[in-house]
């Protein structure tokens, strides 16, 4: 189904991201892994979603060949507040540094929390400090503004 989507739409497989949840590769870890092998090998980019939550397993980590890791809202919300948040948010960056993994962290919504993923060496952040989700003509509506602001040297978050 998604190497049909790939072909219809033309897209690059490299442009596409599956968000994995642990639901999606615990029901039939073996399957899983073939299935995630098969679009990896065609260039399709994997991210385990809301890692650290449930019953989730380093093992993945090594049996799924993921691109990156999708650091929960849930530990995000208190890192400003939250020595205990702070320091799993800490230990899963570095987690995905040494493993050369991408990390986004998710649920954004304060400059403090920024602050804090960025100088941990976050690269990627999403949340409502950004945006609220979006439907896609609002979507294309936010670009242009940015857009906008940008060559016109504004300063954006």
């Amino acid at each position: 189904m998604i190497s049909d989507a790939v072909r219809e739409t033309r897209i690059a497989p490299e442009q596409l991201e599956l968000e994995l949840t642990e639901s999606v590769i615990a029901q039939d870890p073996a399957h899983a892994a073939d299935v995630l092998a098969q679009l990896r090998a065609r260039g399709v980019r994997l991210c385990i979603d809301d890692f650290g939550t449930g019953y989730s397993s380093l093992s993945y980590l090594k049996r799924f060949a993921v691109d990156r890791l999708k650091i929960d809202r849930s530990f995000v919300r208190d890192i400003s507040t939250d020595p205990d948040d702070a320091a799993i948010v800490r230990a899963v960056i570095q987690l995905a540094r040494s493993l050369r993994l991408g990390i986004i962290a998710e649920g954004v919504e304060t400059h403090e929390q920024l602050a804090f993923l960025r100088e941990e060496g976050c690269q990627e952040v999403q949340g409502f400090l950004f945006s609220p989700p979006l439907a896609p003509h609002a979507f294309e509506a936010f670009l242009l503004e940015r857009e906008r602001l940008s060559t016109r040297g504004e300063a954006f978050t």
